[in-house]
């Protein structure tokens, strides 16, 4: 079977007979516009489809340069395809298929960071975009500060002609640009983190003013550091949808990506310079993005986290199948209603969480919640924890967010209650896994303490709360004595 590629791609129209979507632009005459850190499956499933709808509008200034920051499989996987590559959206009845043009160029930066960095200075280069996860920003999850300590930044701020950190990189850009007399780029995070764009400038001004004071000033006069919300679920792709990608192409895509219907991208309008007419593809451009991303996080993101955390326990594999248990559906509804949704201002949250439901049905998409769980002492800060200190201020409850708590910590013990075996995937792994089972399994208490005596996930607030913890250690007796489903009904009755 041939490779999907530029030469393939013709054919590969004329065989679809309209039933794939191809680019139609000459991919050569594409500028490149935007620089994007981070290319995985979500940026590939979402701002690179919404960058393809104005690509194909005939404005061919927003290329994208796709940067790996740490491994080559992506880049690797790609190049050889003319970085094209196909997204499948499943709604659980029908495929659609679109391959995506827009992507001109995947680096890799461990290999060739001078590469980046020219990518970056480039006078077309107006945005650079990042989806690099919560750990990459190098930074305390419950104090917000820049860890100077996390070895990528300290090798940063030594080194800067071959930055190992998205921050270094964009510090190090950013310092080119102005010694030769260009506006700066727009920095643009699209990753799931409380005003996300916000903290990139406090991050990316804390690292500058280590450098150089007067090239912090600049990039705090000139910059732009949008918050956006991002909302579309991707989950890994397999190699069984790879050969259903291949089957409905006649091509082989060595990474297609798999994705549902839904996508959603608020966009804060404060841009250094041009930028996409996004909002044609329907992103929504606003003033304000916050009420819409504490939403997101704290609703799509948290429910999530509960399902990955409490359905992995029980021996659910996926959302789908997680959400489809009366209990579990029982208990993360109403932990949304009664104890999420009243610290938050977004319109029609009701609504909004009934839309969470329908698309956490869609068993299409395969949602491992293994993938979910990954990187939980990076992820609860803003997925949980704003909600538990926002109740904690104004009276309302915790009972369930205590109970989704317990629940980690037990997940934290590496085995689920039919004694199947798993890897926590966490940059805190080992220091979890001691502080929740170093202790005596009868002793609820001192595993809730060593748990949140963990200051970067819990800040020195939190354990000082004794009704909260009590709350946590009381449901991390029940789910041991009674297993999650029991102490789960009880809990939400």
């Amino acid at each position: 079977m041939m490779r999907l590629n530029n030469d393939s791609m013709a054919s590969l129209a004329a065989r679809a007979a309209g039933e794939i979507s191809v680019p139609a632009y000459r991919r050569a005459s594409l500028e490149a516009g935007i620089v994007h850190l981070g290319l995985g499956a979500f940026h590939r499933a979402h701002q690179a489809v919404y960058t393809e709808h104005v690509l194909r509008a005939g404005d061919h200034r927003w290329g994208i340069v796709g940067v790996s920051l740490r491994r080559a499989d992506t880049s690797q996987a790609l190049a050889p395809q003319d970085n094209l590559y196909t997204v499948d959206v499943r709604d659980g009845a029908t495929d659609s298929f679109q391959v995506i043009g827009a992507l001109i160029t995947s680096l890799v930066a461990p290999q060739s960071p001078a590469a980046v960095l020219e990518a970056m200075t480039d006078p077309h280069c107006h945005i650079v975009s990042l989806t690099i996860t919560e750990k990459g920003y190098c930074r305390n999850p419950a104090s917000g500060t820049l860890q100077f300590d996390h070895p990528d930044i300290a090798h940063d701020l030594v080194d800067a002609a071959a930055p190992r950190s998205a921050i270094g990189f964009v510090v190090r850009a950013l310092a080119q640009r102005r010694a030769g007399g260009l506006r700066p780029f727009t920095v643009l995070s699209c990753d799931n983190l409380p005003s996300n764009g916000d903290t990139m400038r406090s991050l990316t001004l804390a690292f500058a003013r280590e450098v150089d004071v007067a090239l912090a000033g600049w990039i705090e006069r000139e910059g732009a550091f949008p918050n956006t919300m991002v909302d579309r679920i991707v989950p890994f792709t397999t190699d069984a949808d790879r050969l259903r990608v291949a089957a409905q192409l006649g091509a082989d895509d060595a990474w297609p990506v798999m994705t549902e219907p839904f996508s959603q991208w608020v966009i804060e309008d404060r841009f250094a310079g041009p930028r996409p007419a996004w909002e044609r593809a329907g992103a929504t451009l606003v003033d304000d993005a916050r009420p819409y991303e504490q939403a997101k996080l704290r609703m799509l993101n948290g429910a999530h986290s509960a399902l990955a955390y409490l359905g992995s326990l029980i021996g659910y594999d996926t959302v789908d199948q997680a959400i489809a248990a009366p209990a579990m559906l029982n208990f993360v509804e109403s932990m949304l209603r009664d104890e999420v949704e009243p610290s938050l201002s977004r319109p029609a949250l009701a609504s909004y969480r009934a839309e969470l439901f329908t698309r956490f049905r869609n068993a299409a998409l395969d949602h491992r919640l293994h993938q979910i769980a990954t990187d939980g002492s990076q992820k609860l800060p803003q997925r949980w924890l704003e909600s538990v200190r926002a109740n904690l201020k104004s009276g309302a409850p915790t009972e369930r967010l205590a109970f989704a708590l317990a629940g980690w910590i037990v997940y934290l013990g590496g085995r689920d209650e039919t004694g199947r075996a798993y890897k926590i995937a966490d940059p805190l792994a080992d220091t979890l896994h001691e502080a929740a089972c170093a202790t005596s399994h009868a002793d609820a208490s001192a595993a809730v303490q060593a748990v949140f005596a963990i200051e970067s996930i819990f800040g020195q607030d939190l354990r000082a709360q004794p009704p909260f913890t009590a709350q946590v250690v009381r449901h991390l007796d029940a789910i041991r004595a009674q297993g999650v489903v029991k102490a789960m009904d009880a809990c939400t009755d």
